[in-house]
């Protein structure tokens, strides 16, 4: 073996400790490598999923992003005032 790992548990990990070595029967050591290595592999790097056709689509404007009369507005928030007269504010 390699390492030798030196460990203080409370009451109720050493409680779960024996409880898995005796339902397994396997020794403390073997509980804490097979815990050790079920505990990387579900930390792992996964995968991020593809997402394919992000920003396309058949509808809409094509020069959204571009075009100065789709982005009137953008990042002001409209205002009504008490006399119901409506503005952009910054």
């Amino acid at each position: 073996m390699g390492a030798t790992v030196q460990a203080r548990l409370d009451a109720k990990a050493a409680a779960a400790l024996r409880m898995i070595a005796k339902d397994q029967g396997w020794t403390t050591s073997q509980v804490i490598r097979e815990c050790l290595i079920e505990g990387a592999a579900k930390r792992a790097a996964k995968p991020r999923p593809r997402v394919i056709g992000i920003g396309c689509v058949d509808f809409g404007p094509g020069d959204l992003a571009t075009n100065k009369k789709h982005l009137e507005g953008f990042g002001k928030k409209w205002r009504v005032d008490k006399q119901g007269n409506g503005k952009w504010d910054w």
